[in-house]
């Protein structure tokens, strides 16, 4: 098969994948879903890079998360000009309602660290093990193992399962 084809056939397969992850990385589908776009369009414009004996979905989630690290920086750009829309929409909300709100799991996972986040959303979202998701990160196991730790203790906490 024609690399091209296999390579397009791959990320119609992962679409899903892609998108979940883009969603754990973002807290919000629009966001996923833009997320999502500029990650194959950069697969397909970087065809050439991919080698078939790697695996593909390693591949484009290192694209995703670099496509997600990047947005992060425009935004911390962004934000130093212009206040954040979402500070005028907690105004005058009292604390049991985001008490009640931090319940859920896209809420909890929206509080972890970034490194936190991205950790739990490859391992336990994605399933790539720990050697794979260090590789991806560019960071020893340990890292993975303790980010992944300190990550899972703070979703329990916050989803009442632990402590």
């Amino acid at each position: 098969m024609n690399q091209t084809v296999e390579l397009r056939q791959g990320l119609t397969d992962l679409l899903p994948r892609l998108r979940r992850l883009a969603r754990a990385l973002t807290g919000h589908a629009s966001d996923a879903d833009d997320l999502v776009q500029i990650a194959l369009e950069r697969a397909l414009a970087r065809a050439a890079q991919w080698r078939p004996d790697t695996r593909l979905d390693a591949w484009v989630f290192g694209i995703i998360r670099h496509a997600w690290l990047d947005e992060l920086r425009a935004r911390s750009r962004r934000s130093r000009v212009f206040a954040p829309e979402a500070l005028g929409e907690t105004v005058g909300e009292a604390a049991i309602d985001r008490h009640a709100d931090a319940m859920s799991v896209a809420t909890a996972m929206a509080t972890l660290s970034d490194e936190q986040r991205e950790v739990v959303a490859l391992v336990l979202v994605e399933g790539l093990s720990y050697r794979e998701t260090a590789d991806l990160l560019g960071v020893p196991v340990g890292t993975v193992t303790s980010r992944l730790a300190r990550g899972r203790q703070a979703l329990q906490h916050l989803l009442g399962e632990g402590s």
